[in-house]
């Protein structure tokens, strides 16, 4: 069977020029995160995928990731349709279960222990939602009578649900449940793992992937010396996760290099089964690492 052609996203930056100049330069998706309350002072995913989709005309536009277990079903069902709306149906949405910020939990309400298993709930009640018809549900988070939310998404059935974590437990939510499935701090070799485990799952279930997004969202630093970039990266991710010693595990976790080493990893993802890889630049000079990634290595990566 053979592949789709390979698309290549970013982070969307906050300048709205920058944005226009990532679509000029063939970024096909714009990607958007946040959190209620982390350690790290953070926007909140829903508001600035807002911007984002005034800012953009052509990349689709997702969220990487959106906490869902955070937000009430009927109300990111709504945010999100209209969005979709908005935006001619160019949404996609990625969602998670968070865990690294008990603050965010605490913000919300939301037990943490219950991140699991709200997720899976709201999965299938967004979308149900998305169909504009009268819902009616009884589970163990959540309870509606007849809640109708419309108008419907531009897209028919909604926006796809792209499946974000790192464990087998969000693997298996992404053969239940996902159109896709977007791992974080992966090696090209555990993307190839997770890839199979996630065929499997879906055979066991007699489900076809047929139209699966295959997706990566990767940490990009970029240096002509390499040595420089990995000490970047390292420094980064750990003043981002405030945990684990990323000096040791940055070329596992992270694309840290000069251009060569750089495509030669993206391209072992790809070469994994990535399909849509989303880059996160790090260092001083983001906004030029995601220039020379679209402009220079994008198109050394080549078709498949």
């Amino acid at each position: 069977m053979s592949r789709p052609p390979l698309q290549v996203g970013l982070v969307a930056p906050d300048d709205p020029a920058e944005v226009r100049r990532l679509e000029e330069l063939g970024a096909t998706s714009l990607w958007v995160g946040g959190h209620l309350a982390s350690v790290n002072p953070s926007p909140e995913a829903m508001v600035w995928l807002a911007r984002l989709v005034e800012q953009s005309s052509t990349a689709t536009v997702g969220t990487a990731a959106l906490l869902l277990p955070l937000y009430p079903p009927a109300m990111a069902a709504k945010q999100l349709a209209d969005l979709d709306r908005a935006s001619g149906g160019r949404l996609v949405v990625g969602v998670g279960v968070g865990g690294e910020y008990e603050s965010d939990f605490a913000a919300a309400e939301v037990p943490m222990a219950e991140r699991g298993p709200r997720a899976d709930e709201a999965i299938q009640l967004l979308r149900r939602f998305w169909t504009a018809e009268p819902v009616t549900h009884a589970g163990p988070h959540h309870r509606y009578d007849g809640l109708r939310i419309h108008p419907a998404p531009a897209q028919p059935g909604g926006p796809p649900i792209v499946v974000t974590g790192r464990r087998p437990v969000a693997m298996r939510r992404a053969a239940r449940r996902g159109d896709g499935w977007m791992p974080y701090l992966y090696s090209p070799e555990r993307y190839g793992r997770s890839v199979d485990t996630i065929h499997e799952e879906a055979g066991r279930l007699g489900r076809d992937l047929e139209g699966f997004c295959w997706s990566a969202y990767i940490f990009v630093c970029l240096d002509d010396d390499p040595a420089a970039a990995r000490r970047t990266a390292a420094q980064f991710l750990g003043g981002t996760y405030q945990q684990g010693d990323f000096e040791a595990i940055v070329d596992r976790v992270a694309c840290a290099g000069d251009a060569d080493g750089v495509t030669e990893r993206l391209a072992a993802f790809v070469e994994a089964g990535v399909d849509q890889l989303v880059l996160a630049p790090m260092g001083p000079d983001r906004s030029g690492t995601a220039e020379r990634l679209l402009t220079e290595i994008a198109p050394r990566l080549g078709t498949r």
